[in-house]
């Protein structure tokens, strides 16, 4: 069956109030951007719901892309028909006959905004019920909760005919949640963060530590992969790659064993911090589990916390691993995430790092070195790449390798 057109509905949005139309805009620019691959494709964003016209775009691939899109509750793809009884009930019969099964009930429901039509919606409901008996078997009636709802919506121009009812990503549209930056390493929590606040509508700017030689440009093209990933619930993402090599050396060199990772941590939080200013970020985003591991411990994040008064949120603070790990395979960024590339957080750990550390120790250490010029100096030589669903750099990469053979 080849559909006309998509029906949209809100879910969440329609608790917005004054903010309704806002937020419609931008679920209707994420939508579009999600979509750019089809530039047939016409959206029409309204106050009760959006419609999509595919004009010949693959249903089904499109399909594949708005059942990510945050802000969406549900969808059905739609037939457009000449306001007919017979291209009504000729239609019905061919989508009643695609997704029927036996045993499942069913009924009709016709809505009717133009009140002109020659048939009411209780007599609609009746004819195409009637003629759907006469020629289909096993079909059963079933008013309340009913396997299957074929809907009939009757316009001004035409008459639109579904019976899927598909659930999207609910959450919010990205974009309403104000703009922040995601610290994102190459592991499994930060991209399931990073979900996370992407699903209350938060606009992300990835903000990557890299730390060349000690770390390959595979660990790197890794964490961009990742973001294309992401980037399908968001139509694009900025990602921000800092070389961080310079840093972890001087910490090295200069700050006790058992501070190394609460120092270096700081540092990061810093530069994150410089950069959401820079951005216009509102807060900081991470994937820290409290009590993970020893620089997740309450004590360590309060050292590392010293560093700034932005608002530091870490989405999955209070999940199990195995839930955090759940929900990455079930956003596909799992099987990416556990490729064994070293990210900088894994390079000169410490076998003993302090897991209670105390904030003044961390000042005084902190104070023996040049912060400000490690940071300036960081921040010269970030590089920015806007990434877009999919996006693809390991497999990329692999092919350059293998050309130059």
């Amino acid at each position: 069956m080849k559909y006309t057109e998509i029906m949209v509905r809100y879910g969440e949005l329609s608790t917005k109030g004054k903010n309704r139309k806002d937020f419609i805009g931008r679920l209707a620019g994420n939508v579009t951007k999600v979509l750019r691959e089809f530039p047939q494709v016409e959206i029409h964003p309204r106050h009760d719901r959006m419609h999509i016209v595919l004009n010949d775009a693959p249903f089904e691939e499109v399909d594949q892309r708005l059942k990510k899109v945050f802000g969406i509750q549900t969808y059905s793809p739609t037939i457009k028909v000449e306001k007919t009884l017979a291209e009504i009930e000729k239609t019905a019969l061919v989508l009643m006959k695609e997704t029927f099964k036996k045993g499942m009930t069913f009924k009709v429901n016709t809505k009717r905004s133009d009140h002109q039509f020659l048939y009411d919606t209780n007599e609609l409901n009746k004819m195409v019920g009637d003629y759907l008996f006469s020629h289909m078997d096993d079909l059963k009636v079933e008013m309340k909760h009913p396997d299957i709802v074929l809907r009939i919506e009757v316009r001004k121009d035409a008459v639109y005919i579904s019976n899927q009812l598909l659930h999207g990503a609910g959450g919010m549209p990205v974009g309403t949640g104000g703009r922040a930056i995601m610290m994102l390493s190459g592991g499994i929590d930060s991209p399931v963060a990073s979900y996370l606040a992407l699903k209350r509508g938060v606009d992300i700017d990835m903000v990557h530590f890299y730390s060349p030689p000690y770390t390959t440009e595979k660990a790197l093209n890794k964490a961009k992969e990742l973001t294309g990933i992401l980037a399908n619930y968001a139509g694009k993402i900025n990602f921000i790659a800092v070389p961080f090599a310079e840093i972890q050396e001087t910490i090295k060199e200069k700050i006790p064993e058992g501070y190394l990772m609460t120092v270096q941590r700081r540092f990061m939080l810093q530069l994150a911090d410089k950069i959401r200013a820079k951005r216009r970020g509102l807060a900081i985003f991470n994937g820290e589990s409290v009590g993970q591991v020893a620089s997740q411990t309450l004590e360590s994040m309060a050292a590392i916390n010293d560093v700034t008064t932005t608002p530091v949120v870490r989405p999955v603070a209070t999940m199990d691993k195995t839930e955090i790990i759940k929900l990455a395979e079930e956003i596909g960024t799992f099987d990416l995430s556990i490729q064994p590339f070293e990210d900088c957080c894994t390079i000169f750990a410490p076998p003993r790092p302090k897991t209670k550390p105390k904030i003044e120790k961390a000042r005084e250490f902190e104070n023996r070195l040049d912060v400000d010029g490690l940071i300036e100096r960081a921040l010269a030589g970030i590089q920015v790449t806007s990434i877009y669903p999919n996006d693809k750099f390991l497999a990329d990469k692999a092919k350059e390798d293998a050309s130059l053979l």
